[in-house]
């Protein structure tokens, strides 16, 4: 029926927009510095569980939401002080295993200080669904598209239209030239880690009224959005978006028409595909890398 498939895609869409802030917080670490940060998932995790403790504590939701955005932002600094620029230059399976380390030790320090418990906040414009066309829509899942597309604005605003956002795109297309002319790349790589992380907590404080989150949601949310980012070409931002809404789409048609067993394990089985048919993602540079 069109009402079941719309169903699909409204839930689709609206998980999707997530991956996609999620592959963007990815891409911004990567295009800065070549790291592959897997700890992403937790700052959206954060973004979800100290937005709940915010509101849930009295404190107005606009303040809530903003230190649960703005303190994840700063743990993505420390993260970049403290993990990554001690071991510049590192090979990428040490980086990796870093970033891995650090999603475990924000995922402890979450689950002893703010307990195992699954937690949630009011959604923006009340529970009332609309209909669309025999299908529900959650007035949340507009807050999401709404916060996705003006999060994709303000970044192509700051990298096509700051002087920050140039020196951002100078260090990821050339990092030494960038040095050489001046730029501040341990400013630039410090920087990324802070707006990835800030986006990736957003995406957590929009979705939380909808599914949910605890300190072990970080976990599937991470793996799909560098899904995401690998599907749309890894380091391309717009393909981040692209591949997010794709994976989003993907897995809620698939749960549906098939059974929603398979709903954690479709992305996976789509990266393999992506990986031995397309290792450039659909936007990636076509270029061949000696190994």
């Amino acid at each position: 029926m069109l009402s079941t498939l719309l169903q699909f895609l409204i839930s689709g869409l609206t998980v999707g927009a997530v991956y996609a802030l999620v592959a963007l917080g990815f891409t911004l670490v990567y295009n800065a510095s070549h790291v592959i940060n897997f700890a992403q998932g937790e700052f959206v995790m954060l973004g979800g569980m100290l937005s709940a403790l915010f509101i849930h504590s009295g404190i107005p939701p606009v303040w809530a939401i903003m230190l649960a955005i703005i303190i994840p932002a700063l743990v993505g600094i420390l993260m970049e002080k403290l993990a990554i620029e001690p071991v510049k230059g590192a090979d990428t399976i040490t980086l990796i295993i870093i970033t891995l380390g650090v999603s475990l030790i924000i995922r402890g320090l979450v689950q002893v200080t703010l307990g195992k418990g699954t937690h949630t906040i009011p959604a923006f414009s009340g529970e009332a669904p609309l209909r669309v066309l025999g299908a529900t829509l959650p007035t949340q899942s507009l807050w999401v598209f709404g916060g996705t597309a003006v999060t994709v604005l303000l970044l192509w605003y700051f990298f096509t239209r700051t002087i920050s956002g140039k020196a951002m795109l100078a260090t990821a297309y050339n990092r030494v030239a960038s040095e050489l002319v001046g730029i501040n790349t341990n400013w630039v790589l410090m920087m990324s880690f802070a707006l990835a992380a800030a986006i990736g907590a957003f995406g957590g404080v929009l979705v939380t009224p909808i599914t949910m989150t605890s300190f072990d949601a970080g976990i599937m949310l991470g793996l799909k959005g560098f899904v995401a980012a690998v599907l749309g070409g890894m380091g391309n931002g717009l393909g981040a978006v692209i591949g997010g809404l794709l994976v989003g789409l993907i897995e809620s048609t698939a749960a549906g028409y098939l059974s929603s067993a398979y709903k954690d394990a479709i992305p996976f089985i789509l990266i393999l595909f992506i990986l031995f048919f397309m290792p450039n993602g659909l936007m990636g540079a076509k270029t061949t890398d000696r190994v």
